[in-house]
């Protein structure tokens, strides 16, 4: 298997991952993502529409950067009039009246127009003939590509010390990494705005720098560490050097020049020394993240959490139902226990019906009869038994 090639400016080959020459586009296809006002000066501008039309090639455009660009802001200095400016549209990014748009600006346009690939992107962060050429490849990313590929291509220009001067008439000079790393976490550029990006693509790309800030700080204590234990050393082998030009090279190139004086056990007790600042090194690091791990707040998932609460509804829903029929099962229990309702024996109850019965067929027959007869005869039996009552109570009297 064969992996494409990508030639560095001083000529040394580096590989690349196998991916689409053809860049994506993020955002409006048109626009770029600008701000309206800095587009219209752009497209208005007789420098965009005379002298950068006839720029036809990629390489005529970056030879153009390297000769026209003194700076990346996107107006010219003092060219913007904002002292007439009243209200909330004082000094707003483009708002109200704009200025003579920077050449930077207009050259950044006029790449976009060419539809850059990605091997022309690379080679132009990696040009060592102007830093501005890097600038506008950097800001040509901030513009157009999606932000989640932006740590892919930022991450090892992070602590880049070249340095540039942004802002224009000079006076503001920083170094590329610093550059990049405002580029990721601000969205304000000198009266302008950057499209913006998600906001946990911004947390992821904070939390990167973060740690590589961190582990920067850790090497440069390390070189400090190594640069002392070097000046100890050659104090007390008694290394002395002839003039100053020879002491200056020979402590910037000390490894390749003298380690070949020095005796063997002293180069394996340096050895040594270098893997166990190594393992520190690496041991920290480590319990760091795992630190950073445990402070981080734990985002549980909403969907767990409701499904939990279904099934504790559903438990205590069957609990309850349980101790209605316990506590059913217990009144029952105590109605039959007592006294009251206790049912008679079988006998008994026979014979209650059975004389009810009877009484209640007497009565009936005795109703029957009486309905049956005149009203002569019931007039005769009335006073039949009227007088046996006088003869009884004469009796009595006597």
């Amino acid at each position: 298997l064969f992996c494409n090639m990508e030639y560095d400016q001083d000529g040394s080959e580096f590989p690349l991952k196998r991916q689409n020459n053809t860049l994506p586009i993020y955002g409006n296809k048109e626009t770029m993502n600008l701000n309206s006002m800095l587009l219209t000066n752009i497209r208005a501008s007789p420098y965009f529409k005379m002298d950068l039309f006839e720029l036809k090639t990629f390489h005529e455009v970056v030879d153009e950067i390297y000769y026209k660009v003194e700076h990346l802001e996107p107006w010219e200095k003092n060219s913007r009039k904002l002292a007439g400016q009243v209200g909330m549209c004082a000094g707003v990014r483009g708002v109200g009246a704009g200025g003579i748009v920077s050449t930077a600006y207009c050259i950044l346009y006029k790449l976009f127009t060419l539809k850059l690939t990605r091997r022309q992107l690379k080679t132009m962060l990696n040009h060592h003939d102007s830093p501005y050429i890097r600038g506008i490849g950097f800001m040509y990313i901030r513009y157009c590509q999606p932000p989640f590929d932006f740590w892919d291509w930022y991450e090892p220009y992070i602590n880049d010390e070249e340095e540039i001067d942004l802002k224009a008439g000079s006076g503001y000079t920083i170094k590329i990494g610093e550059v990049v790393r405002t580029m990721m976490t601000k969205l304000d550029w000198f009266g302008t705005l950057f499209p913006r990006m998600p906001v946990n693509v911004q947390r992821e790309l904070e939390d990167k720098i973060r740690v590589a800030k961190q582990t920067m700080r850790l090497t440069e204590s390390a070189a400090a560490g190594e640069q002392q234990d070097q000046q100890g050393w050659e104090e007390g082998n008694g290394v002395e050097y002839q003039n100053g030009e020879e002491e200056e090279e020979g402590r910037d190139n000390w490894r390749t020049k003298k380690t070949r004086e020095l005796p063997e056990e002293a180069l394996r007790e340096r050895s040594k020394e270098k893997s166990r600042e190594r393992s520190q090194d690496r041991h920290r690091d480590r319990s760091r993240e795992r630190d950073r791990e445990k402070e981080r707040p734990r985002v549980r998932d909403r969907s767990k959490d409701k499904a939990q609460d279904r099934s504790r509804d559903k438990d205590r829903q069957r609990d309850r139902s349980r101790e209605r029929k316990s506590r059913e099962r217990s009144r029952e229990r105590q109605r039959s226990s007592s006294p009251l309702n206790r049912s008679p024996p079988k006998g008994r109850i026979d014979a209650r019906s059975h004389s009810k019965g009877k009484r209640r067929g007497n009565s009936r027959s005795r109703s029957h009869e009486r309905s049956n007869k005149s009203p002569k005869e019931r007039d005769r039996k009335r006073s039949r038994s009227r007088e046996r009552h006088h003869r009884s109570s004469s009796r009595g009297r006597h």
